[in-house]
């Protein structure tokens, strides 16, 4: 086996780390706070603007990855390279990098064994009104809708079981329409003020 995961091929990366899905464990709400008090901790506080605990993993009784994502959302000042180092020196693994407008997603928990007990994605993006906030607001509102949710993640599931990508590209339309709709229902409360 490579002991280095960038040595490894998508579809290796995919055998090593299929989607798995597990019922709701109560322990995600004090995983996401001691990572979120661990970066507060290492990040330069008059860096962060929000952290937030996103993604299934946030919405009581919803079957989810067992991986707790977390938006940390940064200062119009702060500089990306910055950010990066400091998150990379407590142990976050750079995934990808988007530059416009910038959106850095690392991770946490994965070793070439396969997952560690913990995996942690951090989603980093400058201030702004982001539709996983919605999103999981809506889920948590609605639970008929949160209910449809997991049926689709269910039935998606064993279909890309090793193909990330697949699996998140089939629930991006239904995860979109909900997300639009939270915010009209929610009456854009993320919107940074100006």
């Amino acid at each position: 086996m490579k002991a280095d995961l960038t040595e490894l091929s998508l579809e290796e990366l995919w055998t090593l780390f299929p989607i798995i899905l597990k019922k709701h464990n109560p322990n995600y709400k004090d995983w996401y706070e001691e990572e979120k008090q661990w970066i507060i901790r290492h990040v330069k506080p008059e860096n962060i603007v929000r952290i937030s605990h996103i993604g299934s993993t946030a919405v009581e009784g919803l079957v989810a990855k067992p991986t707790v994502d977390i938006l940390l959302e940064i200062d119009g000042a702060c500089s990306v390279s910055e950010a990066t180092e400091a998150l990379e020196n407590l142990g976050w693994g750079l995934m990808s990098r988007e530059n416009d407008p910038v959106k850095l997603s690392f991770n946490k928990g994965y070793t070439p064994q396969g997952f560690a007990d913990r995996v942690y994605h951090l989603h980093v993006r400058y201030f702004g009104n982001w539709p996983e906030l919605y999103f999981r607001d809506f889920l948590k509102a609605h639970p008929d809708v949160a209910g449809e949710y997991e049926r689709l993640k269910l039935k998606l599931w064993k279909q890309y079981e090793y193909d990330r990508d697949g699996y998140t590209e089939a629930k991006t339309d239904f995860i979109k329409r909900y997300s639009d709709i939270a915010k009209i229902e929610f009456n854009n409360k993320y919107l940074p003020e100006r």
